[in-house]
């Protein structure tokens, strides 16, 4: 009884201590296009795409790039390419834009990405890695847990843990246990939460890394 209510106390502080940026939210390329929307609550669907108009989109991004010299237009292309499947297009748009303007976070982060999704694993940890340098507040401060994910995919099986991929273990006992406290573990809830959304968004079951995270 005594652990049971331990347990109630615990989700219950994570509960209503749930960060806003969790309440759904909605974006939308270059202010004109909805790209995506996220369920409210705090469990991680993945992203609701709008991509039936993915042509289109394209199409009028490409104008804005060529008229007003709007090199985010041209990012968000990538975008699109990367969601449509072209990732081909995708690494090359965003190898000419690192040309164009070095340094910039969403091609970082975009490449990082598409190499993933191609299986480059390597070239994927090394443009993440980038990413969090250009800027590590970024995607709420939760890179981190892409690059552990990353390192453990190229390290095998045996890394996907929850000591590999989130640096901590809540125990093998009947309920978790952790030293803690509750403001890092609501900094990790939020993390998670992130990273799951994006990953589930992209990456269909049955996968190893995801089923862990979600246990975590």
């Amino acid at each position: 009884m005594k652990s049971l209510n331990i347990f109630f106390i615990l989700f219950l502080l994570f509960y209503f201590n749930a960060d806003a940026c969790i309440n759904g939210e909605i974006l939308l390329l270059q202010d004109k296009f909805i790209l995506y929307e996220d369920r409210e609550g705090d469990i991680p669907y993945g992203h609701d795409f709008y991509l039936e108009d993915a042509k289109e989109m394209l199409h009028q991004l490409d104008s804005i790039y060529r008229n007003e010299d709007n090199l985010g237009a041209y990012s968000d292309m990538g975008i699109i390419y990367l969601l449509t499947g072209k990732h081909d297009e995708a690494v090359q748009l965003y190898q000419e834009i690192e040309r164009i303007e070095p340094g910039r976070y969403a091609t970082a982060s975009n490449l990082g990405t598409v190499y993933e999704l191609m299986g480059e694993n390597e070239k994927a940890l090394q443009w993440i890695q980038k990413a969090v340098e250009i800027d590590p507040s970024s995607h709420n401060h939760s890179e981190w847990i892409h690059v552990n994910i990353l390192k453990a995919k190229i390290k095998g099986a045996s890394a996907v843990n929850s000591q590999s991929l989130i640096g901590t273990h809540f125990g093998t006992e009947s309920y978790p246990v952790s030293n803690m406290d509750e403001i890092q573990l609501q900094k990790l809830a939020n993390a998670l939460y992130f990273q799951l959304n994006e990953r589930i968004s992209f990456i269909k079951p049955k996968n190893d890394i995801v089923a862990q995270l979600l246990f975590d």
